[in-house]
This record gives structure tokens, C-alpha cells and sequence, in this order.
């Protein structure tokens, strides 16, 4: 198989790693000899058209079924923060946000802090049926964050969410994977959600056709030939730019003139 290499920080701890990872369901073959390493600071995107054994791979490194051949590995006692692509709240149990986050074990002050962190504070109090779609994906990741988790896996995080709220959410994830150190794998159909902050991509069609940088990957003939020749130049990588960042908490900080 040809697949395209990228330079990746080998200094970076491995908490996570699948080795000829197969699994099938009676006669369909689900995924092929996947490999995958997912280490502490970085951000891997995996990509692949609908069908292509996306969740089946995350159901199978979370553990929630067991592989037909290969391995997953992870140090000992790694704690995973999961961020659904969708939960259902049944609107004859009224729950507020406070409370759902709560389920857990946590305490009134670290539900309070980590809505700060994700700027999801004023929704506290509010029914969880109530908040909006961007809203949600805040406290969702609020939930995983609770955790204080290692590895963060974030299924489809802005599902739901119109353009600018996406913009939003990324740059968020990526605030929190830099300040707590933490790996994240973020999972997507939608090609044009491939950062350009992600520092490693996997793209999957029930095999690894390649692996790479976003450019690296998106230049790859496999890719190509999957997802059409004008894949890359019309919505392979997204790509933003800002005259500012953004604190875990949220609050805007304009960039110096001497940065890019």
C-alpha cells in the first residue's frame, strides 16, 4: 500500500496505538489492517466518506466491541474524554445542564469551571433541551473535559453547527488540546473540517489509503481518486486565518504585530 508519509514528533508520549486493527460482521469486511498511533499534544483528524468504518475504528479503540484480528494499546490508566456526535434528550425528563453534568460525580465548582473553560457558563442553569446546537457541543465537550482526560475523542464535534460556530469550536479544541497537553483524535466525513490546525490526518475507506499532513494528504492520488480530482482545491482542507486567538476561557486576545 502506498501511503503518504509526514514527519511526526516521535518525542510525543504514545497513549493510544492500533495495530492490524480488522473487523468484520459475518461477510463485511468493516476495517482492513488499520494502523494508528494517537499521542499526548496531538491532534489527529480522521476523514472517510460515510460507510468508510469511521466509528466502527472508534468503537473499537474505546473498547465497546472487539476486534475480528490486531491489536489497541494505550498506557496504563489513560483516562478518555468522549464527545458524542449526538445525544438524545427525552423532552419528558427536563434536566438543566448543571444537573447532566452533575451524573458524574462532579462537584458545583469544577461544573462551573469547565463551562467557563468551553464559554458555556450561561447556560448552566438552562433545560438541556433548550440550548442551542453550538451550545451543546460546548457542554458535551464540557463533559468529556470533566474527566480530565489524556486523550479526547471528538465524533463529528460540530454537527449541527453553522459555519462561524464551527470556526469557533475548532479553534476551542484546539485551545484546550495546547493548554491541557492532551491527544485528540477528531473524527469527520466532512472533508472541509480538516484543520488546519490538526497535526496528523488518516484517511479511511475501510483501509488506510493515506496518512499525513492536511496538504500532504490531500495531494495524495488515493485521495484524488476517492473523493473526486477537485477535492483539494475546493473543500479538502480548512484552512481560516484570525488577527486574533482565543484563552480556554474564551476571552478574545488580538495577535502582536510581529505574529503571523
Amino acid at each position: 500500500m502506498n501511503i503518504a508519509k509526514a514527519p511526526r514528533d516521535e518525542s510525543r508520549e504514545i497513549l493510544m496505538e492500533a495495530r492490524g486493527l480488522t473487523k468484520r460482521y459475518g461477510g463485511h469486511l468493516a476495517l482492513d489492517a488499520v494502523d494508528l498511533s494517537l499521542r499526548r499534544g496531538e491532534l489527529t483528524t480522521l476523514i472517510g466518506p460515510n460507510g468508510a468504518g469511521k466509528t466502527t475504528l472508534v468503537r473499537l479503540l474505546l473498547g465497546l466491541e472487539r476486534p475480528t484480528a490486531g491489536t489497541v494499546t494505550s498506557v496504563p490508566k489513560v483516562r478518555i474524554g468522549y464527545v458524542p456526535q449526538r445525544l438524545h434528550v427525552d423532552d419528558a425528563l427536563p434536566i438543566t445542564v448543571r444537573r447532566f453534568l452533575a451524573l458524574g460525580g462532579a462537584t458545583r465548582d469544577a461544573i462551573g469551571e469547565v463551562l467557563r473553560e468551553v464559554g458555556a457558563l450561561h447556560v448552566r442553569d438552562k433545560p438541556l433541551q433548550t440550548i442551542s446546537g453550538g451550545e451543546m457541543r460546548r457542554v458535551l465537550l464540557a463533559r468529556a473535559l470533566l474527566r480530565e482526560p489524556d486523550l479526547l475523542v471528538l465524533d463529528e464535534p460540530t454537527a449541527g453547527v453553522d459555519l462561524n460556530g464551527q470556526a469557533e469550536l475548532y479553534d476551542l479544541i484546539n485551545t484546550v488540546r495546547q493548554e491541557k497537553n492532551c491527544g485528540a483524535l477528531l473524527i469527520s466525513h466532512d472533508l472541509h473540517v480538516v484543520m488546519a490546525a490538526t497535526d496528523h490526518v488518516l484517511c479511511l475507506n475501510h483501509h488506510v489509503c493515506c496518512s499525513g499532513t492536511p496538504d500532504a494528504v490531500s495531494e495524495h492520488p488515493e485521495y484524488r481518486a476517492l473523493f473526486g480530482p477537485k477535492a483539494a482545491q475546493t473543500h479538502a482542507v480548512y484552512t481560516h486565518h484570525h488577527d486574533h486567538t482565543h484563552t480556554i476561557a474564551g476571552d478574545v486576545v488580538p495577535l502582536g504585530k510581529d505574529q503571523p
